[in-house]
């Protein structure tokens, strides 16, 4: 079994607060922590990309179909006479 490698810890100093106030804004966006969102960045900027689940290329390929929609709104009626 192979370990993972232990991750390196950096502390930053002379961040400007333009950059900051950017970085801040978008963990707040994202719903994560700042931490997080500054090694988001640096995998960019270093073109690591981390790999995340992409379905580009199922949005908007819903075909319509009479048939199914039949199906569908057939099992979206009410039995008056089972529903007492």
């Amino acid at each position: 079994m192979r370990q993972q490698p232990r991750p390196i810890h950096y502390t930053v100093r002379g961040v400007p607060p333009e950059v900051d106030a950017t970085l801040r804004r978008k963990a707040a966006q994202r719903k994560q922590s700042l931490n997080q969102v500054i090694v988001d960045e640096l995998r960019l900027a270093t073109g690591e990309h981390r790999r995340r689940a992409d379905f580009s290329d199922l949005v908007g390929r819903w075909t319509a179909d009479p048939a199914f929609d039949e199906i569908l709104a057939s099992q979206r009626q009410t039995d008056t006479d089972k529903w007492r």
